[in-house]
């Protein structure tokens, strides 16, 4: 019982820490194409603003998520819920 629970909080922090990580990398990769592209084209710095900020939301809406499940796994386990079913008394 205690080596499920210990491999879920080791799951829920690999799922929010390389979650993290992904999220910032991609962050900061679109942000360094916007700066590219802003100072190649500034006439279209508006409408790459506007996308920017769009593909941003998604980027951190997929990393929530990630952080959403690992609270699932962490407070509401059906794996240790149906392990407890199924435990001699």
């Amino acid at each position: 019982m205690e080596i499920i629970l210990g491999f879920v909080a080791l799951a829920c922090g690999l799922i929010v820490g390389l979650g993290a990580i992904g999220a910032s990398i991609g962050i900061g990769l679109m942000g360094g194409k916007f700066l590219e592209s802003s100072a190649r084209q500034p006439e279209l710095i508006n409408e790459l603003q506007t996308k920017m900020f769009i593909l941003a939301g998604l980027i951190d809406a997929a990393f929530l998520i990630g952080v959403a499940i690992a609270l699932m796994f962490a407070f509401a386990n059906p794996f240790v819920s149906t392990l407890l079913a199924n435990m001699p008394k």
